[in-house]
């Protein structure tokens, strides 16, 4: 990344630090999403000075990755070595050398392991007798590993059931930048003078990624960013989208698909609705993607309070995702200004309200603290309700919340999150549709809580005769602590 900084990750340089300084062997693993910054985290904290690294290649045979994995040894040993036919030589070959260090801490550094798990490689059972019976035994020796396939990683190595079963001394999940972090890193790394509005809007397109933000060009405005990235002939993100699903999963057509069917519906759908329009035939195998896209940081699964299980709701959160679908997967690719020309306008609120609500999701710890809440437990859910009419005949119309805070301290806030460019304003037909849906959802629920009406906003709601109906609010400056 541009000037090599490291931004954030303070939580993360801790723990990892712990574990190489302590007096006995460590396996540390890091992942999350393609593009998050873990190969930058671990290089940075260690000046990229390893005893040994080597990163997997995507889509390569097992003779490639063990060519080029003699090559790395070679270069670290300053020796020639015998041609490698298996990954129980190349760890052999590996120990050998290390063997001959003499130094108090000897680092590893194992970049993309999941794309060192070719089939039939053997690399998890060469890997773990490495492990197990070397360099477990050595207690200045730290090893690191990353992957983007979080799956593969939590179910393949993190939570392997053989030779490395229980092995990984610590998981790290790292995750996109907060709104924060993105303020950081667009100042003070990128040099740009954004205001918190444009980097709410960047954080709605790029969704926290330091990757992407670091393509950001300083002497553009946005606008003209986002064509350059998405829209421009040749544009660097416009395959980004099929490439991320295809450097994750094996089924990535399948994944894909759910992923568009999510896009359609803001409020996201039941399993049984998407697979009504996928028609995913093996059985379980549905569930099984809805899971690994919730562990990937695609979708968020949740019930709506009152719901059944087998109702809850899956919901597209990825940022990145939401915008490539809404805008540029759409584009004949003939306007190469397509962003400038309608940012602002028409489609683009639908989409930015919808994002914002995703925004405020990913930043509940924000929401909690500007709330003066965050000592508070507190279930994070939504509720939904259809008219109907009660056993004494009143019609209810229905109606729907997009995020209750259901706390421990016998309060509800009933949240309304709003994404507008001034203050918000509440007139009388607006504060009576609030006060009936409380009825509503009191009447439903038949909670006994307290309903604290609370509006997140960008700029504040604006004061009148109708906005004493809201007892406390969060604007988007909250969003950045």
């Amino acid at each position: 990344m541009e000037g090599n900084r490291l931004i954030g990750r303070t939580e993360e340089q801790k723990i990892i630090k712990r574990y190489i300084d302590s007096p006995k062997a460590e396996m540390i693993a890091v992942y999350g999403r393609r593009r998050v910054g873990k190969t930058f985290l671990v290089k940075r904290m260690f000046d990229e000075r390893f005893d040994f690294a080597f990163t997997g290649m995507h889509n390569v045979t097992r003779a490639v990755l063990l060519t080029q994995f003699q090559s790395e040894l070679e270069r670290y040993s300053g020796m020639t070595c015998k041609k490698l036919s298996n990954w129980f030589e190349a760890f052999h070959a590996l120990q050998a050398h290390l063997d001959t260090l003499k130094k108090e801490k000897i680092i590893l550094f194992f970049d993309e392991l999941p794309w060192m798990d070719t089939p039939k490689s053997n690399f998890i059972a060469a890997f773990g007798l490495f492990w197990n019976t070397w360099a477990s035994m050595k207690c200045n020796v730290k090893i690191i590993v990353c992957g983007s396939a979080t799956t593969w990683m939590l179910s393949k190595f993190i939570g392997d059931r053989g030779g490395l079963y229980g092995r990984v001394c610590r998981s790290i999940w790292l995750k996109p930048f907060t709104l924060g972090e993105t303020e950081q890193f667009v100042n003070e790394v990128k040099g740009m003078e954004l205001s918190r509005r444009q980097i709410l809007e960047t954080y709605m397109i790029f969704g926290g990624i330091p990757y992407y933000l670091d393509m950001l060009v300083k002497d553009y405005p946005l606008t003209k960013n986002v064509d350059e990235l998405f829209f421009k002939q040749g544009a660097p993100l416009r395959m980004e989208f099929n490439f991320l699903f295809r450097s994750l999963f094996k089924e990535a057509e399948i994944y894909r698909k759910v992923v568009e069917t999510l896009a359609t519906k803001m409020k996201g759908m039941t399993r049984s609705e998407i697979n009504a329009e996928l028609r995913i035939a093996k059985g379980g195998f549905l569930s099984e993607v809805l899971d690994n896209l919730i562990s990937c940081d695609f979708v968020r699964k949740y019930n709506a309070i009152g719901k059944k299980a087998q109702e809850a709701h899956y919901q597209l959160t990825d940022l990145f995702s939401l915008f490539y679908l809404r805008f540029v997967a759409i584009d004949n690719g003939i306007d190469e200004e397509y962003w400038s020309k309608i940012s602002g306008k028409g489609k683009t609120h639908t989409w930015g309200g919808y994002a914002f609500e995703q925004v405020c999701l990913h930043h509940i710890a924000q929401i909690k603290k500007a709330l003066s809440i965050g000592g508070v437990v507190g279930n994070i859910c939504s509720w939904s309700c259809k008219p109907f009419v009660d056993k004494n005949g009143t019609s209810w119309k229905g109606g729907q919340v997009d995020l209750l805070i259901d706390r421990a301290d016998d309060v509800i806030n009933v949240c309304e999150i709003k994404h507008v460019a001034s203050e918000y304003v509440i007139d009388a037909n607006y504060e009576h549709h609030l006060r009936e849906r409380a009825a509503l959802f009191r009447t439903v629920t038949k909670t006994k809580k307290a309903l604290h009406h609370t509006f997140i906003t960008t700029y504040g709601v604006a004061r009148n005769k109708h906005s004493g109906i809201v007892q406390s609010e969060v604007k988007m400056d909250d969003l950045f602590e």
